[in-house]
């Protein structure tokens, strides 16, 4: 019955399609309902106990009590990742303001934390609504995530890449959303779900091929699978993961603690 089904969001982006083909495939409709959202509602629906599991921004794991990863998959970089921007008309140090995605909640944090330890720049930010890119000129930028970003770049001279500067800061990958189930979940499905996602990588060259976007080619397709993105959670990520995560608690921590 449909009550009883497993419930997961996932994210709507090109970079995590060859999941949702793995889930389609693995012909788990009878256990699996599936949705398909912005970052943000993935993580407010895990959150809210909307959906039982999600492909979800790694800043909410410190806000699940019983958080648990599902398997061994993410979406990830090791270095460019291409589609996680700060855009601009002016180097970093002539930026005095930027709009921060309101799709995502990991990007907004990442590149606070570039500013402060990186790039030693203090910004005014600004909450981004739909359409703020086209307020993004002079000496305000903005961050723009997933397919909008791959395709707004190449109207600015000055695209900074957020995973390549966490890269160079920190030496390590950085993990935007990893598979995390906000309660236990039956050990027969999670062991399904587990070897479904482990065949993402086989449905790349169907995305690849079915992709038909105005403003992306097939080619930046091919290219932005094989050189930026990266599923494997291995050890390396999950450092990178749990360094992220303690900036994060450090640039939250209330003065004087």
């Amino acid at each position: 019955m449909l009550n009883n089904k497993i419930k997961i969001s996932v994210v709507s982006y090109l970079n995590s399609k060859p999941f949702i083909l793995a889930l389609k495939k693995a012909q788990l409709t009878d256990v699996l309902e599936i949705s398909l959202d912005i970052p943000s509602d993935c993580a407010a629906k895990l959150l809210d106990n909307r959906v039982d599991i999600g492909l979800v921004p790694v800043t909410i794991i410190p806000k699940l009590p019983r958080a648990k990863i599902i398997g061994n998959h993410c979406i990830a970089a090791d270095g460019e990742v291409g589609s996680v921007l700060l855009l601009s008309d002016v180097p970093l140090h002539e930026i005095q303001k930027i709009y921060l995605d309101n799709e995502s909640r990991t990007s907004v944090e990442l590149v606070r934390i570039l500013s402060e330890k990186f790039w030693k720049i203090n910004p005014d930010w600004l909450s981004a609504k739909p359409g703020y890119e086209k307020y993004i000129k002079g000496h305000i930028a903005g961050v723009i995530i997933g397919d909008r970003a791959l395709k707004e770049k190449k109207k600015f001279p000055y695209a900074f890449d957020l995973a390549e500067e966490w890269k160079k800061l920190t030496g390590l990958p950085f993990v935007f959303a990893c598979w995390v189930a906000n309660k236990e979940i039956d050990p027969d499905i999670r062991e399904k779900l587990t070897r479904a996602l482990s065949t993402v990588s086989d449905f790349i060259p169907d995305v690849i091929e079915s992709h038909n976007e105005d403003g992306i080619s097939k080619d930046e397709v091919e290219l932005y699978f094989k050189k930026n993105i990266q599923y494997d959670l291995d050890e390396k990520k999950m450092e990178g993961m749990k360094l992220f995560l303690q900036f994060l608690e450090e640039e939250h921590k209330p003065a004087g603690k």
